[in-house]
């Protein structure tokens, strides 16, 4: 009875009164979807705030374009920022279950807070009286403003750090049927994100344009507050696993340890470097790179302290090599991940000035007003028709030429790189085109003569570069990190979309202040009378200059995947590609 009693459960998780989970009773589809539910909210809300918030700063409050831009992506890269803190909550003190529910709350406040901004008329400016000068918000105005979208931030960095985790303790990774459903759940997972992401972009937007940007974030608050509600609900049914401690305070074990012993010298033989001897399966080999990590491994005298007849390990004085290699592990990725970053700073401008870009154009179809906004549906359009066409039609093609399951995880950020060049380059051609038009028929025209749709081409391939890097960036931070060190790596992965946004920013206030301060300029707060084709010109030049670096940082990579990865072992799955 009991050997039964133990193959109903889950060995590393608990239910939530701390027993051992059975599988009969928590865990599978049921609680994933719950979890699932708080995704798409989260997603409504983000995306529906951000892909928006340009035209709204503009507007209603009467920022120049370069501030509105900044603004925006100062708050989607604080987003992703947050996530490193979440995470690090989650594997420290409050669990993925605590995270997620906290930070959904901080983010419905969030909501809240910005629809009650945007009703009331004394926390906007007055509106323009048919003359060019409008009057800015004032500080108070930005205040409630940026206090809404903070705490939006907030709430969204502990979600996403969170979230993915989280649905996929609800499988057991031993169990073959349920691995087999937590495959489906990330396939699930990346389709609730899109589909979070296209409301946010046709309807939200729609509602924050025809019908009240307050009613559009009323109803995020709202959705939040029923899906936490079904969270909530689902508390007896999930599966808990229990925190093995943060990663981040593992890496600065072994650096402090480097560092008190920078002056101590390696031994000739690596096999007096101290290795815990409690668990062999997990060990890593010793390897040369980054040998001064290596010190932290020396034993000398004061590494362990007494307590009664025991000897501890002072983790803050010495680390095990197995540690030191895990550290060096994420180490070798920071390359890479470093050449990634220039990617989401073009994505920044889809979101930004190709917004701005289409509030000036024709967007009528027949009666109906096309939101400047809803143009990022070429997004998620962009990103389906990719995956479908990858999943379909490519990695068939691909298995019969290579014999390979599709393309590595290093070959699809190339790819997204490579289309994100294409489509900077194809939008300084496109603001080119609708410049000549402004300046023909006046730059002060409301609505240019020209269709909206010259902006599909920009949008299109950008998007489509999303759907490649993503998956690659993330499949590659999963599979090349430690073991223990799969949700750092993760968060690693979303610093790249946090660096890419603040580099916009920089890039923004660097180009206003070379090119002219006053207003004019490549950014003129009149897009219609700046140079955009020429900002855009600058992110092609400087993503070629990056695709370059990739590709010295894989050849760079390759060779010690080759060397330290397969020789010591631990190359399993995806871990073992072939060259880009």
């Amino acid at each position: 009875m009991d050997g039964k009693k133990l193959s109903w459960t889950v060995a590393d998780a608990v239910d939530y009164k701390g027993f051992p989970a059975d599988k009969s009773k928590t865990g599978g589809w049921i609680p994933a979807a719950l979890i699932l539910g708080i995704e798409i909210c989260e997603r409504l809300s983000t995306m529906g705030i951000a892909v928006n918030l340009v035209t709204y700063l503009g507007g209603v409050m009467h920022l120049p374009s370069a501030a509105s831009a900044n603004i925006v992506t100062d708050f989607m890269g604080t987003c992703f920022l947050l996530c490193l803190l979440g995470g690090f909550l989650a594997d420290s003190f409050l669990g993925r279950y605590y995270t997620i529910l906290i930070s959904a709350i901080i983010q419905t406040l969030g909501t809240a807070t910005l629809a009650v901004s945007t009703k009331l008329p004394q926390l906007r400016p007055p509106p323009c009286d048919g003359t060019k000068t409008c009057k800015e918000a004032n500080g108070f105005q930005m205040g409630i403003l940026y206090l809404a979208l903070y705490l939006i931030a907030l709430g969204t960095g502990g979600l996403k750090s969170s979230i993915s985790g989280f649905g996929t303790d609800q499988f057991d990774d031993t169990d073959e049927k349920e691995k087999a459903k937590m495959a489906y759940f990330f396939n699930r997972f990346f389709f609730f994100i899109s589909t979070g992401t296209l409301m946010a972009v046709t309807v939200l937007v729609y509602i924050q344009d025809e019908v009240g940007r307050s009613w559009a974030y009323g109803i995020c608050s709202v959705s939040m507050l029923i899906a936490i509600l079904l969270f909530v609900s689902g508390t007896k049914r999930y599966r808990y696993k229990k925190s093995m401690g943060s990663p981040v305070v593992q890496i600065l074990q072994v650096i402090a340890a480097a560092i008190k012993k920078r002056k101590l010298e390696l031994p000739q033989n690596v096999g007096l470097l101290y290795e815990d001897s409690s668990d062999h399966a997990s060990r890593i080999e010793h390897t040369k790179q980054f040998q001064f990590l290596d010190k932290a491994a020396i034993v000398a005298e004061g590494d362990f302290q007494a307590h009664g007849a025991v000897s501890a390990l002072n983790p803050w004085k010495l680390s095990s090599v197995t540690k030191v290699e895990e550290v060096k592990m994420m180490a070798r990725l920071l390359p890479i991940w470093a050449t990634t970053i220039i990617f989401w700073t073009t994505y920044a401008q889809m979101i930004t000035f190709s917004v701005q870009q289409a509030s000036t154009m024709e967007r009528s179809i027949g009666s109906f007003q096309i939101p400047a906004g809803s143009l990022t549906v070429f997004f998620v359009a962009a990103i389906l028709i990719t995956l479908g066409v990858y999943d379909r039609l490519i990695m068939p093609l691909w298995k019969k030429w290579k014999g390979k399951q599709g393309f590595t995880n290093i070959q699809r950020m190339a790819i997204g790189l490579v289309l994100s060049i294409l489509g900077m380059a194809a939008a300084a051609l496109a603001e080119r085109k609708r410049l000549a038009v402004a300046k023909a028929v006046g730059g002060d025209t409301t609505t240019l003569p020209i269709s909206v749709f010259l902006l599909i081409p920009q949008f299109f391939l950008v998007g489509a570069g999303e759907a490649f890097i993503y998956t690659g960036q993330l499949d590659f931070f999963i599979t090349k990190s430690p073991k223990g060190m799969k949700t750092m790596s993760t968060g690693l992965f979303l610093t790249t979309l946090s660096l890419g946004f603040f580099i916009s920013s920089f890039l923004v206030s660097v180009v206003k202040r070379v090119t002219g301060n006053d207003g004019e300029g490549w950014l003129a707060d009149n897009i219609n009378y700046g140079r955009l084709d020429c900002f855009y010109g600058l992110l092609t030049i400087l993503s070629i200059i990056n695709f370059v670096a990739f590709l010295v940082c894989v050849i760079w990579y390759m060779p010690q995947k080759r060397k330290d990865f397969q020789k010591n072992g631990i190359v399993n799955g995806n871990l073992a590609e072939e060259k880009c």
